[in-house]
């Protein structure tokens, strides 16, 4: 089964630029079989891992950004991937 863990967070307005930049630095403890970082208005990062594990699997997430980096809380998804 795959998984893709979702984590999307919203930047301090006008730090967009810092927070994609700490996102795309992050080491995870074991590598996805793909990852993917994107952005988006209103200063958002969305980042994207796929995983071949077991939905409730416990594989590893990026952390919270500190409090001076974000607007709110970091949401979080996992998904299961569906065959086409």
């Amino acid at each position: 089964m795959t998984v893709a863990l979702m984590w999307e967070a919203r930047a301090v307005e006008g730090r967009g630029g810092e927070l994609l930049a700490w996102a795309r630095a992050q080491e995870l403890a074991a590598q996805p079989l793909r990852r993917e970082t994107l952005r988006a208005p209103q200063d958002r990062v969305l980042v994207i891992t796929w995983w071949d594990a077991e939905f409730d699997a416990d594989l590893p997430e990026l952390p919270e950004p500190g409090a001076e980096l974000v607007g709110r809380a970091v949401h979080r998804w996992r998904f299961e991937v569906v065959g086409e």
